[in-house]
C-alpha cells in the first residue's frame, strides 16, 4: 500500500509500504477514505532529523472497515468510522474518566504504526477507539466529521480546561485549525465576548464567521497591551493557547485575568512555563494537554449533523495522496489554513 513517510525537515514522501494487517483480535483493518495534514505535523516538518528508516504520518482520519479481529464487538466491515488521534481501549481508568490520551493500554498513530495519511491503517483496540458514522462516504460533512478526529476535540478541549461558559471574556491565542475550531468552542459554550489573536486575512475573516467579536493582530507587549484595552484593564476570562511556542504562551499567560484560566492545547515547543511567578500571585490556573477527541465526540457529533457549527471549513485545499507534499509545504507557507486527503 503508499503512505506518507517524513525523512527529515522538508523531506515528505509517499511510497509503498508495508500493507496494513490484523495483529491482535481486538484490531480493526481501515480503508483510509478522507485524512488531514495537521498543524503539529508542521513541527517535525521544520525540525526532524534526517533519518534512513523514516516515520509514517497522519493522525486524523475517516475510513471504512474492511476486516476486525475476532474480539472486536462495536464495529464491522462495511461501517464508515471516524478515528480520534490517539487509539484507546475505552475500558481502563483513565478512559472512564474521559483521558483517553491517557489510556493505559493506548498509543498514538504514526511513527512504527500506520499513520492516517496513507491508504490504509491497523486500528488497535478498535472498539474503544473507533466511532461508526450515520452517513456515506461521499457525504457533504464529511469535512467537519474529519475535524472530530483531531481540531475541533482539540479546540474545544482547550475552552473546557480554560472554563469557558456564559457570558465569559475569551481569548484564543492562534489562528490555525485549532485556534479557529477554539472559537467556535467557545460560542457554543455561551462566551460572549470571542478575541482572536492573529494576523492572517482569510483565517480573520473566518474567525469572524465562526463567531469571534475582536481581532488583535499585534504580538509580544502590544497584544497583551491591546487585550486589556478589549477588556477594561481586566484581562480575559479564559484563553485558549494554541500554538506551543514559548511566545505565545508568554502572550496567553499576560492577558489572563487573575483568578482567570489558560487551556494549553498547542504542542509545547519548549520545556519550560514563563511567567510562573506573575501566574502564581495572580491564581491563574494552567490547565490542559492532549484533547481527549475521544471524549467529545459524541457531544460534538450531533451539532455537526445537524449544521449548528462547521468545523470542516478550517479545510481551505484538497488533494489526492500524491499531493500531500505539497500540502505541507502550503501550509509550511501559511498558503492553506489546513489540507483534506481524499482518496
Amino acid at each position: 500500500m503508499r503512505a506518507t513517510v517524513m525523512y527529515g525537515a522538508g523531506d515528505v514522501r509517499v511510497e509503498n509500504v508495508p500493507d496494513a494487517r490484523l495483529v491482535e483480535p481486538t484490531d480493526a483493518l481501515l480503508m483510509v477514505t478522507s485524512a488531514c495534514i495537521c498543524g503539529s505535523d508542521l513541527w517535525p516538518y521544520k525540525s526532524l532529523p534526517p533519518s534512513a528508516k523514516g516515520r509514517r504520518m497522519g493522525h486524523e482520519f475517516i475510513g471504512v472497515i474492511e476486516a476486525v479481529g475476532r474480539d472486536v464487538r462495536t464495529v464491522k466491515r462495511g461501517d464508515l468510522v471516524v478515528a480520534p488521534f490517539a487509539w484507546s481501549d475505552g475500558t481502563c481508568e483513565f478512559c472512564r474518566q474521559g483521558l483517553q490520551t491517557s489510556c493505559l493500554h493506548g498509543g498514538w498513530w504514526g511513527g512504527d504504526l500506520d499513520g492516517g495519511q496513507g491508504e490504509a491503517v491497523r486500528v488497535p483496540q478498535a472498539d474503544g477507539t473507533l466511532v461508526k458514522l450515520p452517513v456515506g462516504r461521499d457525504d457533504a460533512l464529511m469535512p467537519s466529521l474529519l475535524s472530530l478526529s483531531d481540531v475541533m476535540g482539540t479546540g474545544h478541549h482547550a475552552a473546557v480546561a480554560a472554563r469557558v461558559g456564559p457570558g465569559k471574556i475569551v481569548a484564543v491565542v492562534g489562528d490555525g485549525a485549532v485556534g479557529l475550531c477554539g472559537v467556535i468552542a467557545a460560542r457554543r459554550l455561551g462566551a460572549e465576548q470571542v478575541i482572536l489573536l492573529g494576523r492572517h486575512p482569510d483565517r480573520i475573516r473566518l474567525a469572524k464567521d465562526f463567531g469571534a467579536t475582536d481581532i488583535v493582530s499585534e504580538r509580544g507587549e502590544e497584544a497583551i497591551q491591546r487585550v486589556r484595552d478589549l477588556t477594561g484593564g481586566l484581562g480575559a476570562h479564559a484563553v485558549l493557547e494554541c500554538v506551543g511556542l514559548e511566545e505565545s504562551t508568554r502572550t496567553a499567560l499576560g492577558i489572563a485575568r487573575p483568578g482567570g484560566a489558560v487551556g494549553r492545547v498547542g504542542v509545547p515547543q519548549d520545556e519550560m512555563i514563563p511567567a510562573s511567578s506573575a501566574t502564581f500571585f495572580g491564581n491563574i490556573t494552567i490547565a490542559g494537554g492532549p484533547a481527549p477527541a475521544r471524549a467529545y465526540i459524541e457531544e460534538l457529533l450531533p451539532e455537526v449533523l445537524d449544521g449548528r457549527i462547521e468545523p470542516g471549513r478550517v479545510f481551505d485545499r484538497v488533494t489526492d495522496l500524491d499531493g500531500v507534499p505539497d500540502g505541507y509545504r502550503a501550509m509550511d507557507r501559511r498558503e492553506a489554513i489546513k489540507v483534506r486527503i481524499a482518496f
